[in-house]
């Protein structure tokens, strides 16, 4: 394979800067937290708080359609308008509202490749501290795709199971059990480990220098020949709260058109603490 099996949902970064102002276009910058988005972002762009926004502030989970159509009205967007996300770390954040985006049926929602480490490391892309006033809209969720979404019964079926690909995507120590959380993050399970049978690509393996996705070429090599993903299972990707995992469930289906790609949000932070689970443990 030559080229992405979805091209149209990556942006590089000099599009975006071409585009900037356009009408239905709209700029979103998804951070963990907002202090990156404000010493400065791409004019235009509105930032969203993957921790107070993006996720319920009183269940773990997603947040509801009711919350989403809100916080995408606030921020001026419509359904017809073309979504260009980007963020930090690598564009994990990103990565999981695109992931949202789609479960919420939004059509046309696209990553700015490198996120905001690409755009910072260009002497031609500006910056601004100004924070646009959007004229608010009524977004409306027309229909959902839930089946993006794993749940711990399928995870439980697809350990079991020869019939999925289980794609643990944390880092190698994470994967063994010698450390719980990436350093300086906070340990959100008890037990060390990964899910059985899964397999290890740790999300960074599909990354060049810069934050861009390698080629389509060098993918399909990583995935399918050196990892030994099968490319016409359904797919599984996990990691610790659901961004890493978000940022390979991209990779899975829109850059290799892997047909069924789920991303498991519970991830570790779940698994590791659930009761009665299996785990297995490397020296």
């Amino acid at each position: 394979m030559s080229e992405y099996a979805h091209p149209e949902v990556l942006v590089d970064t000099d599009w975006v800067k071409k585009n900037l102002g356009k009408p239905g276009i709209r700029l979103v910058e998804i951070d963990v937290d907002t202090k990156g988005y404000d010493a400065g972002h791409i004019p235009g762009a509105v930032g969203f708080n993957w921790e107070t926004e993006l996720q319920d502030q009183v269940n773990r989970d997603i947040i509801s359609k009711e919350n989403f159509e809100q916080l995408l009205s606030g921020a001026g967007i419509s359904p017809d308008d073309t979504v260009v996300l980007y963020g930090d770390n690598n564009n994990w954040f990103a990565a999981y509202g695109f992931w949202l985006f789609k479960m919420y049926g939004h059509q046309d929602v696209r990553l700015m490749d490198g996120g905001r480490i690409k755009w910072l490391n260009e002497d031609d892309k500006e910056l601004t501290i100004d924070k646009p006033a959007p004229t608010p809209s009524t977004y409306k969720v027309t229909s959902t795709d839930m089946d993006l979404r794993a749940h711990i019964p399928l995870v439980m079926e697809a350990s079991k199971s020869s019939s999925f690909n289980l794609v643990d995507v944390r880092s190698p120590d994470e994967y063994t059990g010698k450390i719980i959380a990436p350093p300086g993050m906070n340990e959100t399970a008890q037990r060390g480990g990964h899910i059985p049978s899964a397999k290890s690509i740790p999300w960074s393996l599909a990354v060049k220098e810069d934050a861009t996705f390698k080629s389509a070429d060098a993918l399909a090599k990583l995935y399918f020949e050196q990892k030994g993903v099968d490319k016409n299972k359904d797919s599984i990707a996990y990691c610790r709260i659901g961004e890493r995992s978000s940022h390979t469930w991209f990779v899975m289906k829109y850059l290799l058109g892997m047909p069924n790609v789920k991303n498991y949000d519970g991830s570790w932070t779940e698994y590791g603490n659930l009761v009665g689970a299996p785990i297995e443990k490397q020296a």
